[in-house]
């Protein structure tokens, strides 16, 4: 593969990838989210912990893996050998196209258990854009499926 085909392989993969990654935090909200009414309770934060929300899983980076491993098999060998490493290429840029763009739109996250003031106690996991410690007073927005604690 010359330099000029690199270069245009990653560079459309990364844009690719950089697309997947959505904001799952309590300060981010999709453009469904937006202009819509939300519940909201009040609570304590009664604790914390660190989780890992795994990253999304899209036919997106195995096509673009893919697209970048055919492409580079494509320039060994002539002829059948050629297209045998073109495909071999390809499978094999899929497989690690999809671990990427899981692996890069990984996040850290909290999960927060919050004690409402009618008593009950709930948990929510969302990024971790915001900090919280036991004892803050937070809100808890819901609407249209999706829960999210604030400040």
């Amino acid at each position: 593969m010359n330099k000029s085909h690199a270069v245009i392989a990653a560079l459309v993969a990364s844009i690719v990838l950089s697309a997947c990654a959505t904001g799952q935090g309590g300060n981010s909200y999709s453009r469904e989210q937006a202009r819509t009414e939300q519940s909201v309770r009040v609570g304590t934060v009664e604790s914390v912990r660190t989780v890992r929300i795994e990253g999304t899983r899209t036919p997106i980076g195995t096509i673009a893996g893919g697209a970048v491993g055919g492409i580079a098999g494509s320039t060994v060998g002539q002829g059948r050998g050629s297209a045998v490493a073109a495909v071999i290429g390809a499978l094999a840029g899929g497989l690690v196209g999809s671990a990427a763009e899981e692996g890069i739109t990984r996040k850290e996250g909290l999960e927060v258990t919050v004690r409402l003031d009618n008593g009950n106690i709930i948990a929510i996991t969302q990024e971790a854009d915001v900090q919280f410690q036991p004892g803050d007073r937070v809100r808890v927005l819901a609407g249209g499926g999706v829960s999210r604690v604030t400040r």
